[in-house]
């Protein structure tokens, strides 16, 4: 039986020939069958020439492309690219670092799997899917990792529920763990809660900046907003901060926060956990920090909420840059995949401009290696960072 097919409208099929993961409904003429979403589906040009197989959804994004030459999307087609993603981080080294024991395994369409994300920690495999046709496969992907990860994994965890279309519950699909776990990063220990935490349960994508953090926070006076459980205040301290101050409005972010500093560096370390919106915060708290991270949320989760977005953005780096010391450093990110690079550094210029300042531009700050961007798909590159110099 013969799979539904979507058949492109004349010339909308540039960007399927150029292999790009992603088809808009806008680009689809007309659907052949009755997809269901999570079903396969095949991608047919206007003269019926076929171009993509991939799983269909209800959405703006209506498909999200396996494979693009003509092959079985079967266990074995799953098993090779889940091989290759494996042999990819090993090459890496991320399996034998005596100091680290958490990174990304398979990032979406960047292994060439749009629509999963699979992040490593400490033996238990996170799964998070992004497509109802990614999670219905979970049953074998789980069987898969058990397979090709042997003794080294221990347990498979579901973090889907707020992810996937149609919601669902996160919890073990495999091996029995308690609540919460504990993982290394940079030496420094970190109690992850599966259940409870953003994301997978870390942002495991910041791990090369926090570790640039550590490199550069000797005898600073650090302030980490939008802390959450406190890696880059753990980097700052294990860096040798003269004081950290973490700054969240999630009461439980910053328990957790604390448990993490005392975990490594007991009750007596130089930190401070603050329950607190950001924007409030900054204008009467910060003068005395010469090194300010900003790592916000997602402002802008779409091209629609792009102009709010970018203005969010410049109100905290507009308020940091003003009170903050001559040299002083500061760490700012946007993890809003509908801002580009050329929109962030325009809304750095503007809050520059706006405080009065001169600042310069010290590094670049993209996500961490085992977040690899397909030259296919450059939308992969969503973390935006930049370390400036505010004279």
């Amino acid at each position: 039986m013969s799979r539904p097919r979507l058949i492109i409208a004349p010339g909308k099929e540039k960007a399927i020939l150029r292999r790009h993961p992603w088809i808009f409904s806008g680009a689809v003429k007309r659907v052949v069958g009755e997809p269901q979403a999570g079903d396969l589906v095949d991608v047919h040009a206007s003269d019926n020439r076929w171009l993509a197989t991939g799983h269909y959804q209800n959405d703006s994004i209506v498909c999200k492309v396996l494979s693009f030459d003509t092959q079985q999307i079967d266990d074995d087609f799953f098993k090779h690219r889940f091989q290759s993603a494996i042999a990819y981080r090993k090459r890496l080294g991320f399996f034998d670092c005596p100091n680290t024991n958490v990174f990304r395994l398979i990032h979406a369409e960047g292994d060439y799997l749009p629509g999963l994300v699979a992040d490593w920690y400490n033996g238990v495999l996170v799964l998070q899917a992004h497509s109802v046709g990614m999670h219905r496969l979970f049953p074998l992907f789980g069987d898969l990792f058990r397979e090709l990860l042997g003794n080294r994994l221990r347990a498979v965890f579901d973090k889907s529920g707020t992810t996937v279309p149609g919601g669902g519950n996160d919890g073990y699909l495999w091996g029995i763990e308690p609540q919460e776990h504990e993982i290394c990063e940079h030496g420094n220990r970190l109690i992850i809660n599966f259940f409870e935490g953003q994301k997978t349960g870390f942002f495991v994508d910041q791990r090369e900046n926090r570790a640039l953090v550590q490199q550069l926070a000797h005898c600073r006076r650090v302030l980490n907003c939008f802390g959450y459980t406190g890696g880059f205040s753990l980097a700052a301290l294990r860096g040798g901060a003269e004081c950290v101050e973490t700054v969240d409005v999630s009461k439980k972010a910053i328990e957790l926060c604390n448990r993490n500093v005392v975990l490594n560096f007991g009750p007596g370390a130089p930190h401070r956990g603050i329950v607190a919106d950001v924007l409030k915060y900054l204008p009467a708290n910060h003068s005395s920090f010469d090194f300010v991270i900003l790592d916000p949320p997602a402002f802008a989760k779409n091209h629609r909420s792009l102009q709010q977005g970018l203005k969010g953005y410049r109100a905290i780096n507009q308020r940091a840059m003003e009170a903050m010391p001559a040299g002083g450093l500061l760490m700012t990110f946007s993890c809003s995949q509908a801002v580009s690079k050329e929109d962030f550094q325009t809304m750095v210029f503007t809050s520059a401009m706006n405080a009065g300042r001169q600042v310069r531009i010290v590094r670049r700050l993209p996500h961490a290696m085992d977040h690899p961007v397909s030259v296919h798909h450059p939308e992969g590159e969503y973390l935006k960072g930049l370390l400036l110099e505010v004279e």
